[in-house]
């Protein structure tokens, strides 16, 4: 596995929030233009069965679908109104966690976003968002 380092593309995001609790989180550009966003686990983002808690994993997909419907979205601030995670895999601490997003829909102020949770080809997880667009200044 890569480290997650500028050399091999990785850049660290300055996410804020929960994700600084639990991260730091990473980001990288395909040649495609698709963004792949990454956490490194560790024993702090384990449950008590010794597993990655499903909140990190829920957590990453979140916040890959809220990166990537916020840049499709013009960069305007986007909300999560719905979202439903399955776990398909579980993953130990240490895995590197990888998320990446797709917009599959937009109507109005609304926008429809899947994504996948993998730890190198197995996947963890997928999640499907329906996400808002909100005015600057607030207010939903």
């Amino acid at each position: 596995m890569t480290e997650l380092r500028e050399e091999n593309g990785w850049k660290p995001l300055n996410a804020g929030g929960f994700m600084a609790g639990i991260g730091p989180l990473y980001a990288r550009r395909r040649d495609d233009g698709v963004f792949t966003y990454a956490l490194e686990t560790g024993e702090a983002h384990a449950n008590a069965l010794g597993l990655i808690h499903g909140g990190v994993i829920a957590g990453l997909a979140d916040q890959a679908i809220a990166l990537v419907a916020w840049q499709a979205a013009g960069r305007a601030p986007v909300v999560t109104v719905e979202m439903s995670t399955r776990f398909t895999d579980s993953a130990r601490p240490g895995a590197r966690l990888e998320a990446e997003a797709a917009v599959r829909q937009t109507s109005g102020s609304m926008m429809f976003v899947d994504a996948a949770v993998r730890e190198g080809e197995r996947t963890v997880a997928l999640a499907t968002a329906v996400m808002k667009i909100t005015r600057k200044g607030g207010g939903r």
